[in-house]
């Protein structure tokens, strides 16, 4: 299992880094995204903010769970968005990486009493 969570991190990290790389930066794409999206730029940058942070979390000790878990919920709000807004079709890959971040948050699940504050 070990190499399992290794393998799955290493991918979460390297498409959050560079899909939040590429919304700080302004790329064009992901402008077009965050305007059709209407709350404004300012949530794309968050977002940005957001999904790297997550990916560097992924990488602190007894904190992959958390990460997990904030990166899920961003693949939640973007399967959400493309449901509602941006189109079905293209929500593909958020749902795996979702996906993905549940299969993480699965394999750390000894952390969730140490993450909530609950002791055992």
């Amino acid at each position: 299992m070990k190499y399992l969570s290794l393998g799955l991190r290493v991918l979460l990290a390297l498409a959050f880094v560079s899909a939040g790389a590429a919304k700080i930066a302004g790329v064009d794409m992901m402008v077009a995204t965050f305007d059709a999206i209407g709350i404004g730029q300012w949530f794309r940058y968050l977002t940005g903010i957001i999904e790297i942070g997550g990916a560097i979390l992924l990488w602190i000790p007894r904190r992959q769970v958390l990460a997990a878990a904030l990166l899920g919920a961003t693949m939640v709000g973007a399967v959400l968005a493309h449901l509602f807004i941006l189109g079905a079709a293209e929500g593909v890959p958020a749902i795996l990486l979702g996906l993905i971040c549940a299969a993480v948050m699965y394999l750390h699940r000894d952390q969730i009493d140490e993450t909530l504050g609950r002791t055992a």
